[in-house]
């Protein structure tokens, strides 16, 4: 087992993941299990747990009044999103969560849903990946990468065939 010592960050030290910016979000199902659903046609097309994913994706901006979704997408075993912190939404007495409290509660509600429908060796891959948007160039070209990822499906780095 590798000591966590040694582990890399994922997130950017010293940074305030509750302050007021974009970021790109990218989380993976264990194993790279592609079980949310399929792409056809350069379209993906969503299972019922590729829908609790989407729904629950959805939910983050429903329940955290301050979350704002901008480009999302569900692909047969990861998730793309821009989530937006914007606490001009709400009042100052209100806590803004990090990011990784935010997909946290997301992964959790996701995952007890799925296990809820059946699926009981559903789980998401440990950590995820961020990026936090600087510019609107990159804000652009990364809200065009999610909307277009089923159309590259097929080189899709995490499009990987089963061993």
């Amino acid at each position: 087992m590798q000591n966590n010592l040694n582990r890399k960050p994922n997130r950017k030290l010293g940074y305030n993941y509750s302050q007021n910016n974009l970021y790109f979000i990218t989380g993976n199902v264990k194993n790279f299990d592609c079980c949310l659903g399929f792409v056809e046609n350069k379209k993906m097309n969503l299972n019922k747990f590729g829908v609790v994913v989407q729904n629950q994706i959805n939910w983050l901006a429903e329940h955290y009044k301050y979350v704002v979704l901008h480009a999302t997408i569900v692909m047969p075993n990861h998730f793309h999103f821009v989530l937006e912190i914007d606490s001009h939404l709400v009042d100052s007495s209100t806590k803004i969560k990090s990011v990784s409290q935010l997909v946290g509660a997301f992964k959790t509600t996701s995952s007890k849903e799925i296990h809820s429908m059946g699926f009981k060796d559903f789980v998401w891959h440990r950590s995820f990946y961020d990026h936090i948007i600087k510019d609107e160039l990159s804000y652009l070209r990364i809200c065009n990468y999610i909307e277009t990822n089923p159309e590259k499906w097929k080189e899709d780095t995490f499009n990987k065939p089963k061993q």
